[in-house]
């Protein structure tokens, strides 16, 4: 996203291999909190996750994963991804992985919100967010971006997930 601010409080930028960079990947990816409704933590290492980002971005420059910084000077607060669901036709995937000390702050909503509306004047018409079961606040997210709940799958990545859906404002059904 090339440094636009999604929202006055945020800006949206690469992850970077710098010290401060990876020890907060490396932070937020080892808590137990977060990894419970991701498949793991980076195979690889953070540093290895850095370029395979750089590589989703590399395929297709609408998709990244990004770092989300508060412009009011503290931590990183997560990861932001916009990127192309595995095993999918071209539906793209908005996630989010906050860091447990920014949970709370409407950072995840206010991030993915920025990238969506990003995706849908890149011409995307639609964006996906798949959530694993017992993720209420990621539940909660999909909600105050107005996503649509289409139910439980294991289409995009062979385990359960609930599936949401939000469509440009322009694209009918």
């Amino acid at each position: 996203m090339g440094g636009a601010a999604a929202d006055p409080r945020l800006l949206i930028r690469a992850w970077t291999t710098s010290d401060d960079d990876l020890a907060r990947l490396e932070d937020l990816y080892s808590r137990p909190e977060v990894l419970r409704f991701l498949s793991g933590p980076p195979s690889g290492g953070v540093a290895a996750l850095v370029g395979r980002w750089d590589a989703v971005h590399a395929a297709d420059g609408r998709a990244g994963c990004w770092a989300v910084q508060p412009l009011d000077g503290g931590p990183v607060a997560g990861t932001l991804l916009l990127k192309p669901l595995p095993n999918g036709v071209g539906e793209f995937e908005v996630g989010w992985h906050l860091h447990p000390d920014s949970w709370g702050r409407g950072y995840a909503t206010e991030a993915a919100g920025g990238v969506v509306q990003r995706a849908f004047e890149d011409g995307l018409p639609e964006v996906y967010a798949v959530v694993r079961p017992g993720n209420e606040r990621s539940v909660a997210v999909c909600r105050r971006l107005g996503m649509d709940p289409l139910g439980r799958t294991t289409r995009w990545y062979g385990v359960e997930c609930e599936a949401f859906r939000l469509s440009a404002p322009d694209v009918v059904d």
